[in-house]
């Protein structure tokens, strides 16, 4: 397998590793609403939290298919889509860590209880517990997605430097002569160097 084969596969590969994260994710528990009115708590999958969780996912998941069978031009333009895709759910990640994710778990507990309305909601919601889902998945975007990109932009100069590499190795080889040992000695001694 050549480096540039090598290189598309671990970029496909992590595409397709990053929405299988999101799908997966989308399905999990990532938060949990403690009801101040002493009720069984409510749990919000990640695809309730984040409603684009799961087709952005699917979506990534697909340009990482695609990138296996489409031209260079194709294949960077799809990682980039696919970059943005998850680098936006990541931030919206980042936001949903960060704040007090009421407006996230309103329609589960909308759902749930039959209560509308923003009043109605802060008081039925005591406490709001994050579950280590997000901060999995968030990491997993990161580090999948950059590694994929770097992978994707960085292709053609793998296929140069081994095409350079290739083309010295054979100069060096058609170059190169066989040495008589004893007359390399004399023409050391006398400070010339046999293989020049």
């Amino acid at each position: 397998m050549t480096l540039v084969r090598r290189g598309r596969s671990i970029a496909v590969l992590g595409f397709l590793l990053a929405g299988a994260i999101g799908i997966i994710a989308s399905t999990q528990t990532w938060l949990t609403v403690e009801r101040a009115d002493a009720g069984e708590a409510i749990l919000v999958p990640g695809a309730s939290a984040l409603p684009l969780l799961a087709p952005l996912s699917l979506a990534v998941l697909a340009l990482g298919l695609a990138l296996s069978i489409v031209g260079p031009i194709v294949r960077l333009v799809l990682g980039v889509l696919a970059t943005a895709a998850a680098l936006f759910l990541g931030w919206t990640t980042v936001q949903l860590l960060l704040s007090e994710p009421v407006d996230a778990v309103a329609p589960t507990v909308t759902e749930t209880t039959g209560l509308a309305g923003d009043a109605a909601i802060a008081d039925v919601v005591q406490t709001i517990e994050l579950s280590a889902w997000p901060v999995v998945t968030l990491i997993g975007w990161v580090l999948l997605l950059a590694v994929s990109l770097l992978v994707l932009v960085t292709g053609r100069s793998w296929r140069s430097g081994g095409r350079r590499y290739r083309t010295d190795a054979a100069h060096e080889t058609q170059t190169a002569g066989p040495v008589d040992a004893i007359d390399s000695w004399d023409d050391l001694s006398r400070g010339t160097d046999p293989t020049r």
